[in-house]
């Protein structure tokens, strides 16, 4: 089977379901699949011979950032090796693509390290455990994203102190959970299995890690005793003449009045969000229509998104009902390159399809937009955001902590792919879990060299970066 590097797919189309075919059959086709890419490939991850400069992979795909930003965003890398494999997806689909693949494409997270989980808010008001970032979702080979979960979960325990055998443990039980969950979709009927979503709070009363469950505990009832919107509004704004406007934070939020005189940003917004606004569904639309735009700043996020155009806009429904919008550039998905370009006019509806299918629960404000030149989406900046506190993590947290992240990627995966499919491929052993635990390691060991190389081309003055 040739790679995707040597054979790139130019098109990507969504994935053709299977479900009407026998149970028997499906798994079948899996477990036939076995013989052009063997479980025990993955475990077998070397780079390749001719393999790009990583520091340049990351200049690439850096064109079109704000340049202004790019130090901040080296410089939020260089913090460790697990920063550096937040802000290295287009790395780690360079390598992926030039490696055998399982020939099985559907719907990808593309980015699914463990911070890009956590628990937010549904439309519901139930607390949801789930993927939470969708900027490089696309089509592309299943197991990349498993690949990059358990690779992320080898890193993190190694900058947390843990030794082999736990950095093992860790990855493995990311990629056993998956597998486990996977199998119990495919069993289940269609309905039950798309309707299912990861409750939070009993996904935290049921972890036997007592540090973790009241640690978790207390992160929720901070997110979750004052509405968001409220709590941004008494951090972010100040009043000036009457009106509230956002505090600028340099250089990490700031009006573009201040850093391009005489370009109305405001008007820009405007633009933006009416279009964003014919997107919305009509009972959306009215919704939204309650509120009025008071003020917009820009704002850099993360540490793969530093440098794209990302703004928040500060909507008020009377005097005392905020809402903060997070209006955020959508540039094409690291995936495609390899795996083909998505069906869809623009990122920003890539984006927003891979979200709203790959979740349990969207947020009701999620719609693409698009600028006089750029393409864009937009949701609700935080809605009781839950979010790991990865640094603290012991290893028996990071061991409960995977299980719950493999979980939530089975259950993203089977809403475009076919689990009885994924499952007759990885089987009932636990060669899968192996090969994954095998390829963590390896992986984790070129991402540390890749980390060297990025705080050597700084010394050499070929990047900046920015403490």
């Amino acid at each position: 089977m040739q790679t995707l590097a040597e054979n790139p797919v130019r098109a990507a189309s969504l994935p053709t379901q299977t479900h009407s075919r026998p149970f028997a059959e499906r798994w079948a086709d899996g477990e036939a699949r076995r013989k052009a890419c063997p479980r025990s490939t993955f475990a077998e991850w070397a780079p390749h011979a001719r393999r790009a400069d990583p520091v340049d992979l990351l200049i690439e795909n850096s064109e079109d950032r704000m340049e202004h930003l790019l130090p901040i965003r080296y410089g939020r890398m260089q913090a460790n090796p697990f920063a550096f494999y937040r802000g290295a997806a287009a790395i780690m689909a360079y390598d992926q693509a030039h490696f055998q693949h399982s020939g099985m494409p559907i719907v990808i997270c593309g980015d699914a390290h463990l911070m890009n989980f956590g628990g937010f808010r549904s439309p519901e008001r139930l607390l949801v455990f789930d993927v939470n970032d969708f900027d490089e979702a696309s089509i592309g080979p299943w197991e990349w994203d498993v690949e990059r979960l358990v690779a992320s979960f080898h890193i993190a325990a190694s900058v947390n102190g843990v030794d082999r055998a736990g950095r093992d443990e860790t990855a493995w039980s990311a990629a056993h959970a998956y597998h486990k969950h996977m199998a119990r979709y495919a069993e289940m009927s269609v309905l039950d299995a798309y309707y299912e979503h990861i409750d939070l709070e009993q996904l935290v009363e049921d972890t036997q890690d007592g540090e973790l469950r009241r640690a978790t505990m207390k992160q929720i009832e901070r997110a979750t005793q004052r509405d968001a919107a409220d709590s941004d509004f008494a951090k972010m704004t100040h009043v000036i003449h009457d009106r509230p406007i956002i505090r600028n934070e340099w250089p990490l939020v700031f009006h573009m009045k201040e850093m391009y005189p005489g370009v109305d940003f405001r008007e820009w917004a405007e633009k933006v969000m009416a279009v964003y606004r014919d997107y919305l569904a009509p009972e959306k639309r009215l919704l939204f229509d309650r509120f009025a735009l008071a003020d917009v700043a820009m704002k850099v996020v993360g540490v793969g998104s530093v440098g794209t155009r990302c703004a928040v806009a500060l909507y008020m429904s009377g005097e005392a009902h905020p809402l903060f919008l997070q209006i955020k550039e959508a540039r094409p998905s690291v995936l495609e390159r390899f795996c083909g370009a998505a069906p869809f006019k623009h990122p920003g509806e890539r984006v927003v399809f891979c979200q709203r299918l790959m979740q349990a629960a969207s947020d009701v404000f999620l719609a693409p937009a698009h600028g006089p030149r750029l393409p864009f989406y937009v949701r609700q900046l935080r809605d009781a955001k839950v979010s790991p506190d990865v640094e603290i993590m012991t290893k028996d947290n990071l061991v409960n902590y995977a299980k719950a992240c493999g979980w939530a990627l089975a259950r993203a995966h089977k809403r475009s792919g076919d689990a009885a499919v994924l499952s007759g491929y990885m089987g009932h052993s636990e060669s899968f879990e192996d090969a994954m635990t095998a390829f963590a390691h390896a992986y984790a060991k070129q991402n540390e060299a890749d980390f060297d190389a990025l705080v050597a081309a700084t010394r050499e003055g070929r990047v900046t970066a920015q403490a």
